[in-house]
């Protein structure tokens, strides 16, 4: 129990990056749309049967989905919608006119995922990911994934 805790805290003390580099060899996931995307390890699986999805070993291991929403404009999140979400100060890594990071869930023990979300503005809209993993999926995979996602660019 010990060790997940101090793996999220060690996630909390990361810094966010403005612009995250991404290692060469990952992927890109597009959404179903082909307007955002994400990149994911290269030991990770694309879901051909769903756009905008990759899995790490299986869906129960590790998943990040990336979508977006044509039309709604993206913006901060307000303290009530923070309230209504119960995202709490610490678990809110950012909320700037550039991005959304937050973590949605810790996992409490080897059998319960974490969670991390992430939006950014897309073209026309919002760009949305989250990834969901359990603490043998490294935190800071986890993270850098939530931290690629960006609108696909022409």
């Amino acid at each position: 129990m010990r060790e997940y805790i101090v793996s999220t805290l060690f996630l909390l003390w990361l810094p966010v990056s403005p612009a995250q580099t991404v290692p060469a060899d990952w992927s890109n996931v597009a959404d179903s749309k082909g307007l955002c995307q994400i990149s994911v390890p290269p030991e990770w699986t694309l879901l051909p049967d769903t756009k905008g999805t990759a899995v790490f070993r299986d869906a129960t291991t590790a998943i990040a989905v990336v979508t977006s929403q044509p039309g709604q404009a993206f913006k901060p999140l307000s303290v009530p919608l923070q309230r209504v979400l119960d995202i709490s100060k610490e678990s809110l890594f950012e909320n700037s006119a550039k991005r959304v990071f937050y973590q949605e869930r810790v996992s409490r023990n080897a059998e319960t995922p974490g969670a991390l979300s992430a939006s950014v503005p897309g073209k026309d809209g919002t760009c949305s990911c989250r990834v969901t993993f359990l603490p043998s999926v490294s935190a800071e995979t986890a993270k850098k994934i939530v931290l690629s996602l960006s609108a696909v660019r022409e």
